[in-house]
């Protein structure tokens, strides 16, 4: 048995926001079920009961939405005893969340620092830039309450990091977010590139409640950003950062961590940057199970948790997942980035009604970034390997 990571949305698409770019919006109205619910009590026992049960040695718990948050504090309270409960096998549990802080107050924050959970927090950088598309079902802007749940985090001394989607417009703003986050000392950076969803379904993204049954939604639209933006604003982004590494400042930004550990020989730690998927397990909030987050759609699903684990990651569905992501572009195999890109994440490389994943529609945006940090990539690689050694990925 594996160590294992279990993505859950107890909360299911249910949201407090209303983000112009929500990837999960868009997928969520393209199922037959669009809200599946808060989960019950008999559904996280299941869960927790039946993760346990597979994992070894490592468990990792992690919770995103919709907002996950929506559930309360007493909902986290019994995922913790269960866990107690369960966890007979003395696995090494970890819980994450990723939230927009909205909800965060003094008990949240205390709550998730006595509990040592890492949070993921939602912000894209200054006010401007940020409250562009974060907005809740009034069309304001969340910023300062972002902020707000940040500062709150650092009086609690809560372990988080950010999460910041790139736009088309912010692409061109790379020295001002940068510098937003390291003023603020936000020093664990996530950057994700917004994607025009629409271009892998059949159907428009249109959702028309915010789960509540209240509020009437904006509906989806694409701030996407173009694989030409994205090119340079990772170009400037690097520069940025490789100048601070080299003075010392250390600010961790995932995507280039993991070229470095590439570079070395190691596998990387985020899937997408692997080139192929692994089936993970993604248990929606009425126990519905899908092998990725970006695919929790009727023809992924898997199963419930009522299932096995081990039966799920061996039916034919999850291999037919995993055999997809294989496929790569003919051209990918004679790139001399090859070994750094990998074909991108699946995600990226597939359109609606087309099974074969094609090119990465962000091919350009790499291409820009090794020929720009290529040999300070390399460098950084080998820093690694002198002292860890170099690790041949099989």
């Amino acid at each position: 048995m594996p160590a294992a990571s279990i993505l859950i949305k107890p909360a299911s698409a249910n949201c407090n926001m209303d983000c112009r770019y929500c990837f999960y919006k868009c997928l969520s109205s393209n199922r037959t079920e669009y809200d599946k619910g808060f989960m019950t009590d008999e559904t996280l026992e299941q869960l927790v009961k039946g993760a346990i049960d597979y994992a070894d040695g490592f468990l990792t718990f992690a919770f995103q939405g919709g907002e996950p948050t929506r559930c309360g504090i007493e909902f986290y309270r019994k995922v913790l005893a269960l866990q107690k409960k369960y966890n007979t096998k003395h696995l090494e549990i970890e819980n994450t969340i990723q939230t927009n802080g909205l909800l965060i107050d003094e008990q949240w924050a205390n709550f998730l620092s006595e509990n040592h959970f890492l949070v993921g927090l939602s912000l894209d950088g200054p006010r401007k830039i940020h409250d562009r598309y974060r907005v809740g079902y009034d069309g304001k802007g969340s910023f300062f309450r972002v902020m707000h749940a940040a500062e709150l985090f650092d009086r609690y001394h809560v372990d988080y990091n950010v999460l910041c989607v790139v736009t088309e417009e912010s692409s061109k703003h790379a020295v001002s977010v940068y510098q937003f986050f390291r003023k603020h000392e936000m020093t664990f950076l996530q950057f994700i590139p917004c994607m025009d969803e629409k271009d892998r379904y059949r159907h428009t993204c249109v959702v028309e409640k915010d789960g509540s049954g209240e509020n009437p939604a904006s509906g989806y639209s694409t701030p996407a950003v173009t694989a030409l933006s994205y090119g340079k604003f990772l170009c400037e982004l690097f520069d940025l950062w490789y100048e601070d590494f080299s003075r010392g400042v250390q600010i961790d930004i995932r995507m280039f961590s993991n070229l470095a550990q590439l570079a070395a020989g190691y596998p990387a730690e985020e899937c997408g940057m692997n080139g192929c998927c692994s089936c993970y397990f993604v248990t929606e909030g009425n126990g519905d199970v899908y092998p990725c987050d970006f695919y929790c759609s009727d023809e992924w699903r898997l199963g419930t948790v009522a299932d096995f684990f081990e039966e799920l990651v061996q039916c034919e569905r999850a291999k037919r997942f995993v055999e997809i992501s294989l496929q790569k572009d003919e051209r990918c195999q004679d790139c001399s980035y090859f070994s750094l890109c990998r074909g991108g994440c699946r995600r990226w490389r597939e359109q609606a009604g087309i099974e074969k994943p094609g090119r990465n529609r962000l091919c350009e945006a790499y291409r820009m970034l090794f020929a720009h940090a290529g040999e300070r990539i390399a460098l950084l690689g080998n820093i690694i390997s002198e002292r860890y050694g170099t690790r041949v990925p099989e």
